[in-house]
């Protein structure tokens, strides 16, 4: 029987990425859209991927921000592809400023999608994963939770947030098969990235040792690998894809 994978935030970038790669690993994929306007256009071109590469792939719609939202959501997509076996947490926001200039919505915002939205899936998902005695929880952090980063105090700090719940989640979900790692990314090429001017990127590329932004599917390897049995021992790990950028 297929095993079944949640990817948050999965239309495009990183979660896009992860996606198709778990599909082509064999993996049942449930594609989560924060809005049905994603979902009907880049969500449903990942899902018509992930199905090319043999998967039965589906989009939902919900906000991970929203506790009730999530609990449906898991609640369906168990009874339509009858297991939940990963749950790559990856949907995430920014609202970047310095701290002295920061609105209290902009610190709310990104703390209520960014971390609160990884408590909820787990919240929810940790169920049907204690029942089924088995299960990977990845968690996609970044390097700014590790190191801070001047500009975004609420995004480092939901980040950071991340690393810690997903320590306590390996520890007390470990006695029942679950592991719990997560995945901090260093500077990716997304549409986020995409946007900055190139004397932006060049600067910041000074800090990288391979001299180079990682690529969404170098991100989505080494969601496959803690997907896997071969990472069945690995559990509360934080792992940073960074090309060096913090050594």
């Amino acid at each position: 029987m297929n095993k079944t994978a949640i990817v948050t935030g999965a239309s495009r970038g990183i979660g896009a990425a992860i996606a198709r790669r778990l599909a082509k690993e064999g993996y049942h994929v449930a594609i989560n859209c924060v809005s049905r306007e994603l979902a009907d256009t880049e969500g449903a071109e990942v899902a018509a991927q992930c199905r090319a590469l043999g998967a039965d792939a589906r989009c939902y719609v919900w906000n991970v921000a929203d506790f009730e939202a999530c609990g449906e959501a898991v609640k369906q997509i168990k009874a339509d592809l009858g297991s939940i076996d990963v749950l790559v947490n990856n949907a995430g926001i920014t609202r970047d400023g310095l701290l002295a200039r920061m609105g209290e919505e902009a610190f709310d915002a990104v703390i209520a999608v960014n971390l609160k939205g990884v408590f909820n899936m787990c919240r929810h998902v940790s169920g049907v994963m204690m029942r089924q005695r088995s299960g990977r929880v990845i968690n996609i952090s970044s390097v700014s939770g590790l190191y801070g980063n001047p500009g975004q105090a609420n995004y480092a700090a939901a980040k950071a947030g991340i690393v810690g719940l997903t320590l306590t989640m390996a520890k007390e979900l470990g006695p029942r098969g679950i592991t719990a790692n997560a995945i901090a990314p260093g500077f990716v090429n997304t549409a986020m990235t995409e946007v900055l001017p190139e004397n932006v990127k060049e600067e910041m590329l000074k800090a990288v040792p391979l001299g180079r932004m990682a690529q969404p599917e170098e991100i989505a390897g080494v969601a496959a690998f803690l997907a896997s049995e071969d990472a069945a021992y690995v559990n509360g790990q934080v792992i940073a894809v960074d090309g060096g950028m913090m050594i």
